[in-house]
């Protein structure tokens, strides 16, 4: 290996989810601060945990609401463009 080129490996990184979770891996970072973690990821955990960012969930909420509430238009099979 070249030397001078690899960053510094740090055996027992600690890491921190906002979870309140802890544990120590093996990183090129000393510390990592992580949204999510095994013991609260709901793949894992089995049960729904909704990460709201900016209100996307909201908004596709009521999206999906509108589209359940509209009436469709049946269109009429016989009616042609430019016939009265």
């Amino acid at each position: 290996m070249k030397k001078d080129i690899h960053p510094k490996y740090y055996q027992k990184a600690a890491v921190h989810c906002s979870c309140g979770n802890s544990f120590t891996v093996g990183s090129a970072k000393e510390f990592i601060d992580t949204e999510v973690c095994a013991k609260c990821h709901p793949f894992y955990t089995k049960q729904e945990k909704v990460m709201d960012t900016l209100g996307r969930v909201q908004k596709f909420k009521e999206r999906a609401e509108k589209k359940t509430n509209t009436v469709k238009r049946v269109k009429n099979p016989r009616a042609r463009k430019g016939q009265k």
